[in-house]
């Protein structure tokens, strides 16, 4: 009997610093990539409509491919819908990608963390919640950001970026205060962690940029079936379906990179814009 593939599901191109570690970890599975590129960027749309939409586009995904287990690898997402995925579809394992405040509030030195996010993960009250829960000793500072999702997707498209906009958007993370910096940021946004270098470049001080991934893979791999992980390697493809069903060369050329064949014109959906 073939394995059944893990699915990624993200807004655009963003989940695919999970999926890197993912197919380290896993590199018996199918991956099946899924971008709602048709919606991007998640963050600007209202939360009934985009909660609506990503049920909706689920109710086709699960019936179509049958996961063995689906990584929701967008903080948007996830903090929005995760719960709702989990008790609409409880046949199946859903693992999401949420801001990983816990770790940070075990790990920083001077209590300062930033989240370095988009709008809508910044208000969401699951961020909130899980401040409350694991961060109460620590100052908090949420950073929304409407323009990084977009410029970390041209920088990976090979476009020309703007040093200076990142070097503003991420300004708001760095707090001085009672003699002490922040230390650690949260990239609790999947698209950030290409953007890293230029994170670096533009920090007024050395910070622990805070990437889940690993961990997010780590969490994908506990929960498959034992005997479905000792399932030999065999060979397989690993594909790639966005939303719109068009994408540019240079998107192409980027998911090849990652081990990902395109499959063009198939509608996954019927939330088609």
């Amino acid at each position: 009997m073939p394995q059944r593939p893990v699915l990624f599901f993200d807004s655009g191109i963003g989940g695919l610093t999970v999926l890197r570690e993912a197919k380290l970890k896993m590199p018996e599975r199918q991956f099946i990539y899924i971008a709602d590129n048709a919606a991007f960027p998640y963050g600007a749309q209202p939360e009934a409509a985009l909660k609506e939409r990503i049920l909706n586009l689920f109710e086709s995904l699960l019936q179509r491919y049958n996961p063995a287990l689906t990584v929701i690898a967008c903080n948007t997402a996830s903090t929005l819908v995760l719960d709702d995925l989990r008790r609409h579809f409880a046949n199946y394992l859903f693992v999401g990608t949420v801001p990983a405040i816990k770790p940070a509030a075990e790990h920083t030195h001077s209590g300062l963390i930033s989240v370095l996010a988009t709008p809508g993960t910044v208000k969401r009250a699951y961020t909130h919640d899980l401040i409350g829960r694991y961060a109460q000793r620590c100052h908090v500072r949420l950073v929304g950001s409407k323009l990084l999702a977009g410029i970390a997707e041209d920088y990976l498209r090979g476009n020309a970026i703007d040093e200076e906009i990142i070097r503003n958007e991420v300004a708001p993370c760095f707090v001085h205060r009672e003699n002490k910096n922040t230390d650690i940021v949260v990239l609790a946004c999947t698209h950030y962690p290409f953007l890293i270098n230029v994170f670096r470049k533009v920090a007024p001080w050395p910070v622990d940029w805070l990437d889940p991934a690993e961990a997010i893979a780590n969490r994908a791999r506990s929960l498959l079936p034992t005997e479905e992980v000792r399932e030999a390697i065999v060979l397989h493809h690993d594909l790639a379906y966005f939303t719109s069903r068009h994408i540019d060369f240079a998107t192409r050329r980027l998911l090849q990179s990652f081990g990902l064949s395109f499959i063009e014109n198939v509608d996954i959906s019927d939330c088609s814009p």
